[in-house]
């Protein structure tokens, strides 16, 4: 049962995944499986393999195309996804290649318009100079999902929350839309904001789950990698020969150390929560901010969608500072516990300016569009401790504003 100080938070969300933290520790880890008997499974850095006899091996011939400490947190990620497969690639990215690669030249692709801007520039200035048929559309409008799908169309790429502007798009009815337009529609959701303790796209309908693992999944913000969860054998079958024959695979050191991240994900996750509520309640009351975008705040337009199909809310905050693009970066310079960075999900709380940073690479048209203004600032709160988060967010908006408070 869950305890009490978390149902203060969790409120109307689902209920935890059953034996999320018994399965994040133990499943893919079992002593058996190696002679020494190992608790923490062993770091297998040989590139090869010896053989009894030609073609006759123990199950590994060469390490990209099958490593044991790979193998570990493949099955760890497959079981904390609901899934039963899963693939670990070299970065999210690199899983968003590998994802695309099951398509062929005159295919289409409709993506979320609003989504991580190195998908956004992939997708747009490689895969559509590649033959692919890309499309961008407001997957939160039903109407608008279904006037983008195409007879050609052969994959929809979500993003929930979307990334900057955390809009909430419905897994299950976006999976149910595209499969009626065609059953053999590829429905690919990026899970990377929510990780797989919060939300598991798998058991709403998509046919792929995937994750930049350099996130929450990973959680320290040391190593970079991606992910992709799947239950159908011919898509595992297919993704599996990409990942051997693109070659885009993870070290095993980095696969060690996010099997690691894996065993206090639950821990994690419960935290980021906690931190990200408590910093957008006070920056929601404070007149120095303009606007709030949290979906764990009755405030955001999806919250109750957010409940239904998720257990809780990641620490991803982003919200509109009032004024200017100047005090937008006074505000940033100034912070002191929270880093001036890109990326997101460590134990570390950081802070950023996606106009300039993260989705500068999105074109300035479809910023405006979207929502991406000079005064937007994206957050990733942290492990801190919760009343050091908002102080430093109180004495940044200081600087920014001197005199509104």
């Amino acid at each position: 049962m869950a305890s009490h100080s978390r149902n203060d938070i969790s409120t109307g969300f689902q209920d935890e995944f059953k034996s999320f933290a018994t399965d994040a520790i133990h499943v893919g880890q079992e002593p058996e499986q190696w002679k020494s008997m190992a608790v923490v499974p062993p770091i297998s850095l040989s590139t090869t393999f010896k053989q009894y006899g030609p073609g006759n091996h123990a199950g590994f011939e060469y390490s990209r195309s099958g490593n044991p400490t790979r193998n570990c947190l493949e099955r760890a990620v497959a079981a904390l996804d609901g899934a039963e497969h899963c693939i670990a690639l070299a970065s999210g990215l690199a899983a968003t290649l590998t994802i695309t690669h099951l398509l062929k030249s005159g295919d289409g692709i409709v993506c979320m318009n609003d989504v991580y801007g190195g998908t956004n520039r992939y997708f747009r200035r490689i895969a559509g100079e590649m033959g692919l048929d890309i499309s961008f559309a407001d997957c939160t409008k039903p109407e608008v999902l279904k006037a983008a799908l195409k007879a050609n169309t052969k994959l929809l790429w979500i993003e929930t929350p979307t990334n900057p502007t955390m809009k909430v798009v419905d897994i299950k009815a976006c999976a149910e839309i595209a499969h009626e337009h065609n059953k053999d529609i590829v429905v690919v959701v990026d899970n990377t904001f929510m990780s797989a303790f919060f939300q598991r796209p798998l058991a709403l309908g998509a046919d792929i789950c995937m994750y930049s693992a350099t996130k929450y999944m990973n959680g320290h913000s040391d190593v970079v990698m991606g992910l992709v969860s799947v239950n159908r054998e011919d898509l595992f079958e297919r993704l599996k020969f990409l990942q051997n024959a693109l070659g885009a695979v993870p070290s095993p050191f980095d696969c060690y150390l996010c099997n690691r991240g894996l065993k206090t994900l639950h821990l994690r996750m419960r935290q980021h929560f906690r931190n990200a509520l408590a910093a957008a309640t006070f920056l929601e009351a404070d007149p120095r901010v303009d606007r709030v975008i949290f979906p764990g705040l009755p405030s955001h337009p999806q919250h109750e969608l957010m409940k239904r199909q998720a257990t809780g809310c990641p620490g991803m905050i982003t919200f509109y500072i009032k004024g200017k693009l100047e005090n937008a970066t006074t505000f940033l310079s100034s912070l002191k516990l929270f880093a001036l960075a890109e990326s997101l999900g460590g134990y570390e709380s950081l802070a950023e300016h996606p106009a300039i940073m993260t989705h500068a690479s999105v074109p300035e048209e479809e910023r405006i569009v979207l929502g991406i203004s000079d005064t937007l600032i994206r957050l990733s709160v942290g492990l801190e401790d919760e009343q050091d988060i908002i102080d430093d967010l109180d004495q940044a908006l200081s600087a920014a504003h001197p005199k509104k408070k």
